[in-house]
């Protein structure tokens, strides 16, 4: 259940209704040959539609020339940032009061040849440790997760387009308090003022193993620079996020997940479950 002050589960939902229209959506303004393609990993796809499907959005009523293509308007707009920085949180603003926070899961083509990593790929998108309770509205922020795959192109076969597949929607305040609670119970720490998000290093895990005390007056970036702590690289990564409803939606559609967390309670996920709701 959410606290009186967060987004609550109707409001999602009715938000999630509205957003029905834009799965399906293909951003043909990016065409690809199926030929390329075979040079390409999924990492570097990412790269290039992540920047694309950001500006695009909130335009998506402007970018179809095709008046048969037409999307209806679902209320969001490009959000000035409170960060002020290039990449500021949140993404967008919508109409009905929510502030929405973009992160991308890529699914991969169907009978398509690309280059692929030779160990399943963790989503990269991530929750960065510029978004805390610091900037986060309870009441109005949410994480949105976009799943694009690229599909043939209504105009060829020969030509794939990233298409929206489906749309998550997270209360943010829940998402990041899961991701901080799962940094304190690995024996990790804040530097700063929620500044810096620092793990034990390797040094760090044996002085632990010995039941001694870490050092915590400063950390490293590099495991050779020998402190007790070093920047968590991969934190706020979708899956390093042990929210149960957003685990489940990264299952659902076949990429890396958490199987366990506990917070706010322990819980697991067991190969039958289903569903993200939240």
């Amino acid at each position: 259940m959410h606290d009186p002050e967060d987004v609550s589960d109707a409001a999602i939902t009715d938000l999630s209704n509205r957003f029905e229209v834009l799965k399906g959506v293909q951003l043909d303004i990016l065409r690809l040959p199926r030929t390329m393609l075979k040079a390409f990993e999924p990492s570097q796809i990412g790269t290039i539609v992540g920047s694309l499907m950001d500006a695009c959005i909130p335009e998506l009523g402007n970018v179809f020339s095709d008046a048969s293509n037409e999307i209806p308007d679902v209320g969001l707009t490009k959000h000035e940032g409170i960060l002020g920085e290039r990449e500021g949180y949140p993404d967008y603003r919508h109409e009905g009061g929510f502030r929405l926070e973009l992160k991308l899961l890529y699914k991969d083509p169907e009978n398509v040849e690309m280059k692929k990593p030779p160990t399943p790929r963790e989503p990269s998108a991530r929750l960065t440790q510029k978004v805390t309770v610091k900037n986060v509205d309870p009441q109005s922020d949410l994480l949105m997760v976009i799943v694009y795959q690229l599909q043939s192109s209504s105009a060829s076969n020969d030509w794939f387009s990233p298409t929206i597949i489906d749309i998550g929607l997270f209360p943010m305040i829940h998402c990041i308090l899961a991701r901080d609670n799962r940094l304190i119970t690995a024996n990790g720490k804040w530097f700063g003022d929620m500044e810096t998000s620092c793990i034990p290093s390797k040094l760090g895990r044996a002085k632990l193993n010995r039941g001694e005390l870490l050092d915590e007056s400063q950390y490293g970036r590099k495991q050779s620079e020998n402190k007790d702590y070093n920047e968590d690289t991969n934190f706020g990564k979708l899956k390093r996020i042990p929210y149960k409803p957003l685990q489940l939606f990264l299952k659902e559609h076949n990429a890396s997940y958490a199987t366990t967390g506990d917070w706010p309670e322990p819980w697991r996920i067991d190969e039958l479950d289903e569903g993200h709701g939240v």
